[in-house]
């Protein structure tokens, strides 16, 4: 018999709570009680048809803090057509995976009518808010209570209550068992294993979970740099110019394990049901505005914005403020060099322990000065992003991405390709890299891991003395879960993890050659990265929803681009080496062509790559 969403019970008043609406202190009743109804009503109403509410009851409300908390749920089958509304694949008892559909569940592996794990939790909670982001005005013309906040059919009310500060947040709960057991086998026990990443999947979901595991691909690429850079600067410590060795392998590391990371991100998302998982139509953003209209693409009323005009912010606004940060970074560059042409005469005058020491300061100050002025640019990119209007998520990720990387990359790497291809100075390459690398990496994990978790350590236990100075006869365990949760902050996304491992990448790859030690400072930040992003995964933060991903999305082409410019420079450092310049003593011509000849012959690779995976979608399609 075919179970319809109408026959469906919402009024369980005991349920497992998954999600937590807030909202605002101010709300009318009137509005809590219109979207208590919409997320209850059955779906041929207009409905979400899931499990609501409220943290208190109208009791303990008199007794505690009204704190406008509502709780959501849903049954085990609503949760089934949900997952085959939003297209989950699973795997089938003949080994294929399909999309999943309720009328065909037994034929799924694992599935059994009594079985809770089917779905992982994050599943459940991303179901969840897809419903709520699908709960669509039909004839209001307002939220009522609220006559500024405007409806037109077909808009997300969600996404309105948001922008207009009716709802404060939603946010998925813990549960504290799973996430007790996660911890066990994850990051509570300092021992060199691999992370279980299936379990983070389902826990986090796809995309938390392919972050870490390339964070650990990534830390044991760099094993093989490590170990051959070590002996390789302890031998070669004081001959700056005998790179020519290390400099080739680079050539090879840095393409190869970028190729090797996406069969294995293939292979990944495969068995997770992800990478042949349709992609849903994308919505316009919470903060995208315009005149409303009709999309000629869907036929709904939504706003429209002209791309021209788009075009012009980002052409006469955008573009000349990047151009000039830019600029601004190259200025801060030569300032950071008269610093070290000071430090260097002081030093040459007195010969003194503490000038050798002075010598240091400028790469340091200069290393705080970077990451100052990447964060602030970040908040301004962000910003202008914003105000450029763009209509998709993926459209404005994308262009935030585009202006971050080219900052990033100048402000991080001018400084020493200026070093290495205009001063030629190897000793101070070395030295300025050692230094941006080391100082950048303890800035971050003091910045995004020992603050955060220091700060949210001494709000919890605010927390449990308000809990527990409580008389009222509540769940104080739920209460407390819920009132510490709403006040974490707020996981951002993968950007910043990304962001700081791409440049980790460039310093690696670029100019390890003259600092083979770049790899081993990168082994070492990056083991103990892995636990201090756990710890503010599942402590600091509020657990973000889960999110498909099929691949690592943008960050792949940001990577593969890093690998190109590294041939490139890599290749340039063996040109001027002294032991190939000694083997063409004087004619440069041929040692230019056969350099080139290297660059052209390492990217034709790459391409021929590419092109069985390419005829493989197409045979596939």
């Amino acid at each position: 018999m075919k179970v319809t969403l109408s026959a469906l019970d919402t009024s369980e008043s005991s349920f497992t709570p998954l999600v937590v609406i807030e909202l605002a202190q101010d709300v009318k009743e009137e509005t809590k009680e219109w979207l208590k109804n919409r997320i209850i009503a059955r779906k041929k109403d207009g409905g979400a048809q899931l499990l609501f509410r409220p943290l208190l009851s109208k009791y303990e409300k008199e007794t505690l803090e009204n704190q406008n908390l509502y709780l959501i749920g849903a049954s085990k089958t609503r949760l089934l057509l949900g997952a085959e509304a939003v297209g989950l694949v699973k795997e089938c008892n003949d080994n294929t995976m399909r999309a999943f559909t309720y009328g065909t569940r037994q034929n799924f592996k694992g599935f059994h009518d009594n079985n809770d794990d089917f779905l992982t939790m994050a599943e459940c909670q991303f179901i969840i808010k897809h419903e709520l982001e699908n709960l669509r005005a039909r004839d209001e013309q307002m939220i009522p209570g609220y006559p500024q906040a405007k409806l037109y059919p077909g808009k997300s009310l969600l996404r309105r209550l948001l922008t207009s500060g009716i709802v404060v947040q939603v946010f998925p709960l813990h549960d504290n068992e799973a996430l007790k057991k996660l911890e066990d086998t994850w990051y509570t026990r300092f021992t060199l294993k691999y992370q279980p990443i299936d379990s983070i999947r389902g826990y986090f979901g796809e995309t938390i979970a392919l972050y870490f595991g390339f964070l650990e691909y990534f830390t044991f690429a760099l094993i093989p740099m490590a170990v051959i850079g070590l002996p390789y600067y302890l031998f070669v410590w004081e001959d700056y110019d005998k790179y020519v060795i290390f400099a080739s392998f680079n050539l090879i590391w840095s393409t190869v394990i970028l190729e090797v990371w996406k069969r294995g991100c293939a292979n990944m998302t495969y068995r997770w049901g992800t990478l042949v998982m349709k992609r849903q139509f994308e919505e316009p953003r919470p903060g995208f505005h315009g005149v409303l209209g009709i999309n000629a693409v869907t036929g709904r009323e939504e706003p429209l914005y002209s791309s021209y005009k788009r075009q012009l912010r980002i052409y006469l606004v955008s573009l000349p403020f990047v151009c000039l940060c830019l600029y601004f970074s190259l200025y801060v560059m030569m300032i950071y060099f008269d610093m070290e042409d000071w430090a260097l005469s002081l030093h040459e005058d007195s010969g003194s322990e503490w000038t050798s020491v002075l010598l240091y300061v400028p790469s340091i100050i200069y290393a705080i000065v970077i990451e100052i002025m990447n964060r602030l640019y970040r908040y301004a990119a962000e910003f202008l992003t914003s105000w450029e209007n763009h209509r998709l998520e993926s459209a404005y990720q994308n262009h935030l991405v585009l202006k971050v990387l080219v900052f990033n990359f100048l402000n991080c790497f001018a400084s020493l390709f200026y070093i290495a291809f205009v001063l030629k100075d190897m000793k101070l390459l070395r030295q300025s890299l050692a230094t941006l690398l080391i100082t950048s990496q303890i800035l971050n994990q003091i910045v995004e891991s020992l603050l955060p978790y220091w700060l949210q350590r001494k709000h919890g236990v605010r927390v449990k003395r308000r809990v527990q100075a409580l008389k009222a006869d509540i769940d104080a365990t739920l209460y407390e879960q819920v009132i510490l949760e709403k006040e974490m902050g707020t996981y951002l996304g993968t950007f910043d993890d990304y962001l700081e491992l791409f440049l980790q990448f460039g310093y690696v790859s670029l100019f390890s050659c003259v600092y083979p030690l770049a790899a081993a400072f990168a082994v070492l930040n990056n083991f103990t990265e892995v636990n201090s992003d756990a710890l503010k995964m599942c402590r600091v933060f509020k657990r973000p929803f889960a999110e498909p991903s099929a691949s690592i999305g943008v960050w792949q082409l940001a990577f593969e681009t890093m690998s190109v410019i590294s041939v490139v420079t890599n290749c340039a450092l063996i040109g001027m080496s002294p032991q190939v310049n000694a083997v063409f003593p004087e004619s440069k011509t041929d040692l230019i062509l056969i350099v080139v000849a290297v660059e052209q012959t390492k990217l034709v690779t790459e391409n021929l790559k590419e092109e069985p995976q390419e005829g493989s979608k197409e045979k596939s399609a």
